[in-house]
């Protein structure tokens, strides 16, 4: 099996004036885990925002195992890339419980296999104690877990935090 799993080549993304990302190339292989550390405003999370679809690079490539999602003549939607954005405002369903948040992106899925990833992630995250309730209702904290549940409920290739 090839290793790389992400592959950026040449991003570029302005904002009227401003230069965001200029020519970024960037590989992620299979099972790293890479931090992107940089200040406030230097475009890390324009970055994500880019490989998770939610933005349209100026110019460039990305591919994920070896899929192009966004070059010359494609930009493949975000809801197909195969990848999951934990966001940094959480993004719950104030209307749901921490259950229906968690089942949202699995709706599609037999309900026996809803509930196996259902209890798998609960357990992961230790969140179980919270199923009934609402975000309102939790933490910062539990929020965030709840976000990442979800995210990891769908079995991403690529987990975008």
């Amino acid at each position: 099996m090839d290793k790389v799993l992400l592959k950026c080549r040449g991003i570029s993304k302005r904002f009227s004036e401003v230069i965001a990302i200029t020519g970024l190339d960037l590989d992620l292989n299979h099972g790293e885990i890479v931090s992107i550390l940089g200040s406030s405003g230097c475009g890390k999370t324009t970055l994500l925002r880019l490989i998770a679809g939610l933005e349209k690079p100026d110019e460039g490539s990305i591919e994920l195992e070896h899929k192009r999602l966004f070059g010359k003549d494609i930009n493949v939607p975000p809801n197909k890339r195969g990848l999951g954005m934990v966001f940094q405002e959480y993004a719950l369903f104030p209307h749901l419980s921490v259950r229906e948040n968690i089942l949202f992106g699995i709706s599609t899925l037999s309900k026996k296999d809803q509930e196996t990833k259902l209890k798998k992630v609960l357990d992961l995250t230790r969140i179980g104690k919270l199923i009934s309730r609402f975000p309102s209702e939790l933490s910062g904290g539990e929020q965030q877990r709840v976000a990442l549940a979800r995210t990891l409920a769908t079995e991403p290739s690529l987990l975008l935090m």
